[in-house]
């Protein structure tokens, strides 16, 4: 399989260029820019490219590249920072710009260069508009490189070397504000790197289904199952890959939402020939989390206890006889691209529960056959193994569950006044129609009450935050811009209908700088 490597240097829009390279059918990977040349040619990729980055490269403890991977013959594309930096190790000269260029811009070519190929603006002798964000700026370009394209304030915004397949540009092609940057990509990928797009679901789904086989072979795999797109998606791919080798266990740890365990459970057991095993384990879970505040300490709690369970369950199956070594997950990408920052394994976003979560030593060895794709892609998967819209849309639960959409401590009483709240969202965004419009919505509860007055009463009571976004693949996101009247029948409903609460809030944040869960 064709494969693009990428490396991150920090940029917000990092996973973007993922995103637009996959779109074109071909794989890609981001690794972190402390990657070594020789970590990086042992993946045999057909093309790398450097994201940009906040950082300056005469900066202290900015980025660095292991010199090494530009000596790798491959097709090399450096974006932004990554120009700025290739540009530096490579002999050429950077300086800083007066001010800081930080939005639209008009692009000029310069000289041809295979990345222009098919822009209808250059053919016109015009402009394409582009997207910078930069503050230092390459002067002078490495010996063997031409200046291809600039702006009225860049006289290099882009340079190549055709001799060595290198490509740079200071704007952000993979943002939708570079207007022809797609084309650019493709033309790297393709004219540039000459690649064959071989990256779809069916293959997809068709490579893993033989890897599983082999990996598996005649032992047996415990699935943790949670009743979402991601984990349903993992039970019945694997089941179309071993069959009753699967068996699948659903745990109610206590933070489901209202009615889940019942639900999900008899849907799944009446829609899949399934291997399927109820656990309740809610005690368990929430004394554990009694007290706990820290929302890391949550998910590593709610990670390690999730493996007890389960390795306790595949204790069980081995004593019917089974062989039991695998234990299946719904890890996606964005998991993996969070939970390992670009400055390495020291500097995460945040764990998730089934990624930094886990245990260091486990009974079984993971199973994660989602771990590369992104969440529309797992749908497309879903869609292929012809999984229904009614589970492929549900949107996102956490692995943690309400126990990280209540802030602070998880008790009983506390997620019930969420779970009420939160059935209030789901009606009204389904009744509305804009369930299917929104990537996600669902309510939080705050650590903090509130004067308020009811029946002419005081009341100090809880506050609910409502959480409603709008996203492509969860790595960048945009609160949902609902409609007065539609926020106003929730809040009330909310207000009137959930003891205990008597204030809503509306969360207008984006991603970044926030993330989507609050914890």
């Amino acid at each position: 399989m064709s494969k693009v490597i990428i490396l991150d240097f920090g940029s917000q829009v990092t996973q973007l260029i993922a995103r637009r390279v996959r779109e074109a059918g071909v794989y890609s990977e981001i690794h972190p820019c402390v990657i070594t040349a020789d970590k990086v040619a042992a993946m045999n990729p057909d093309a790398v490219i450097l994201s940009g980055g906040p950082a300056g490269v005469g900066e202290t403890d900015a980025p660095a590249l292991d010199r090494a991977i530009l000596d790798l013959t491959v097709p090399l594309l450096a974006i932004c920072y990554g120009m700025q930096l290739m540009a530096h190790v490579l002999g050429g000269v950077l300086s800083q710009s007066e001010t800081r260029e930080y939005g639209p811009a008009d692009f000029d070519k310069a000289a041809d260069c295979p990345l222009w190929d098919g822009i209808a603006p250059f053919a016109e002798g015009k402009a394409s508009r582009v997207w910078m964000s930069h503050g230092d700026k390459v002067q002078t370009p490495p010996p063997g490189f031409i200046v291809t394209g600039r702006t009225a304030t860049l006289d290099v915004a882009a340079m190549s070397c055709d001799e060595r397949r290198m490509y740079a540009l200071q704007f952000h092609p993979e943002v939708h504000h570079s207007v022809d940057g797609t084309q650019m990509l493709r033309n790297f990928l393709f004219k540039v790197a000459k690649i064959t797009p071989d990256w779809s679901m069916s293959s997809f789904v068709d490579r893993v289904v033989k890897q599983v086989r082999e990996t598996v072979g005649d032992s047996h795999v415990i699935c943790a199952l949670s009743g979402g797109v991601d984990s349903t998606v993992v039970a019945v791919l694997l089941n179309k890959a071993i069959g009753k080798q699967l068996h699948c266990i659903f745990v109610d740890n206590g933070v489901l939402r209202m009615n889940e365990g019942e639900e999900v459970v008899n849907m799944l057991r009446g829609s899949f020939n399934l291997n399927l095993k109820y656990v309740q384990a809610s005690d368990l879970f929430l004394g554990l989390l009694a007290g706990v505040e820290d929302p890391e300490k949550k998910r590593k709690i709610i990670g390690h206890t999730f493996i007890d369970v389960f390795d306790k369950e595949a204790s069980a199956i081995k004593a019917e006889g089974h062989d039991v070594k695998f234990l299946a997950q719904g890890t996606l990408y964005p998991d993996v691209i969070e939970s390992v920052s670009y400055k390495g394994p020291s500097a995460v976003i945040k764990s998730h529960h089934n990624v930094g979560g886990l245990p260091e030593k486990m009974n079984m060895k993971l199973i994660e056959p989602l771990r590369e794709l992104f969440k529309d892609e797992v749908r497309a998967v879903g869609a292929e193994l012809g999984i229904p819209e009614s589970i492929l849309w549900r949107h996102p639960f956490p692995g943690p569950g309400l126990a990280i959409r209540v802030i602070g401590e998880v008790t009983k009483p506390r997620l019930d006044i969420l779970r009420k709240a939160d059935v209030i969202v789901m009606e009204e965004l389904r009744a509305s129609g804009f369930y299917r419009k929104v990537w996600q919505g669902f309510a939080v509860l705050l650590p903090l009450k509130t004067v308020g007055v009811m029946g002419d009463g005081r009341t100090y009571e809880h506050v609910i935050a409502l959480r409603i976004g709008e996203s492509v693949d969860a790595m960048t996101a945009d609160w949902a811009r609902l409609p007065a009247d539609l926020l106003a029948k929730i809040s009330g409903r909310i207000i009137n209908e959930v003891k205990g609460v008597n204030r809503v809030v509306y969360d207008i944040s984006s991603k970044p700088p926030s993330t989507i869960e609050w914890e």
